[in-house]
């Protein structure tokens, strides 16, 4: 991690929860992306825990906005940008609920004008800022203040409506591997055009796990195929690193599951469910690189 820059974007005593994810991701997205940088966030946690204005977080300009409006806005600040000959980078940082939901038909319109500006989604599945209701993005089985005995559906595929646009970039990521989301950050913001990252966020509180286990427990999600790192540029798919090495022979899906409070309901029946999910997008995943590599 020797090339990652020492000098940090965001001050001092956050007033996030402990071992929060989302925080830890963006630590590295702005230093992958500088001070040339403005973030468009939306309602969410990391709208609140900024602070208050001259007291901020943030060292880079932060305009909040509405729930369903930063793709839309995004676009406009971008627009205006380039206009005046600056390539300041636009990043939106939005949480689950404002992308798969409420934000995604703005994502979607400014996905398909082709607009110029990196989209990230910190996914820690529910609306955390809010109590942790269930979202698009919570996962089958998890409890919610809305799910109290567990989601009795699937998560939403929100890659696969993403990739649907052809973006010239698009990846995934974890909070739990630094290195790997400054890269990621670094050639997004490098191409023009839109691009979307999507960042599996552990949130301890949500996720009724002990604050110092963030890291782990992200990495037991990589590990055990539940969430797969990979790039997409233009039409060549990679598996990273991390999830190459994992995909070899993942660990069960049942340790993820048992590690978390939100899946104690989940009997053997969901849980062998979910596992043969994973199993499924694992091979279609596998096979989807192979046929870029060999199509390269």
């Amino acid at each position: 991690m020797t090339e990652i820059p020492k000098e940090e974007m965001l001050l001092k005593c956050p007033s996030t929860c402990a071992g929060c994810g989302s925080l830890l991701a963006l630590r590295y997205i702005l230093k992958a992306a500088g001070k040339d940088t403005v973030l468009v966030i939306p309602a969410c946690c990391n709208s609140v825990i900024q602070g208050v204005y001259p007291y901020m977080l943030h060292t880079v300009p932060v305009y909040n906005i509405a729930f369903a409006a930063a793709a839309a806005c995004a676009s406009g600040m971008s627009e205006a940008f380039r206009a005046v000959g600056k390539k300041t980078n636009v990043i939106v940082y939005a949480g689950d609920g404002g992308t798969a939901d409420i934000g995604i038909q703005a994502l979607s319109g400014a996905l398909e004008r082709g607009e110029d500006f990196l989209y990230i989604c910190y996914d820690n599945e529910a609306y955390g800022n809010t109590g942790m209701q269930r979202s698009g993005a919570t996962p089958l089985g998890a409890i919610t203040t809305t799910t109290p005995n567990g989601k009795t559906v699937n998560k939403k595929d929100l890659d696969r409506i993403i990739e649907a646009h052809n973006l010239p970039y698009q990846a995934t990521a974890c909070a739990s591997y630094p290195a790997d989301i400054y890269n990621k950050v670094k050639k997004a913001l490098s191409i023009p055009g839109p691009k979307f990252i999507h960042i599996l966020a552990p949130c301890p509180p949500g996720w009724r796990t002990p604050s110092e286990k963030t890291v782990e427990i992200g990495k037991m999600a990589v590990k055990s195929g539940i969430w797969v790192l990979w790039e997409k540029e233009y039409d060549k798919f990679t598996i990273s690193a991390p999830s190459r090495a994992a995909m070899k022979k993942p660990s069960p899906v049942a340790d993820y599951l048992k590690a978390q409070g939100r899946f104690r309901k989940v009997d053997d029946a969901t849980a062998a469910k979910i596992q043969a999910q994973v199993d499924k997008n694992l091979k279609k995943i596998a096979a989807e690189a192979a046929y870029s590599e060999e199509n390269a």
